[in-house]
This record gives C-alpha cells, sequence and structure tokens, in this order.
C-alpha cells in the first residue's frame, strides 16, 4: 500500500508561444514539450503549484 501514488495526467492544449519564459521552464520542468502531449506525473503538492501556474495552458486528463 505504502508504493502506490497516486497520479495526475496533464495535457499540453495550448500553445507556449507568446507566453512568459517563466511558463515555458514550467512547461519544460512537468515534461511537456509538444502541443497535446500527455504525462502522468506524481500528485504532489509541487507538480500542483506548478500546474496551477500554467493552467491556461493543460489541461488534467
Amino acid at each position: 500500500m505504502a508504493n502506490e501514488q497516486k497520479t495526475i495526467k496533464v495535457q499540453l492544449v495550448r500553445s507556449p508561444i507568446g507566453c512568459r519564459a517563466t511558463h515555458r521552464a514550467t512547461l519544460r520542468g512537468l515534461g511537456l514539450k509538444k502541443l497535446n502531449s500527455v504525462r502522468e506525473l506524481q500528485d504532489t503538492p509541487a507538480v500542483r503549484g506548478m500546474i496551477n501556474k500554467v493552467d491556461y495552458l493543460v489541461r488534467i486528463v
């Protein structure tokens, strides 16, 4: 039971062109490079904060 981590799927739905450099760096930190790419990440407060920062560019699947 202790090894089971909750995960969250995040999809890049808008282009980061024209966005702030810090927001583009946050997307790279989440592992999202191309449009419509999906990553499954651990549901931690740090990841939640990164998603909240770029919430207008991503969607939780």
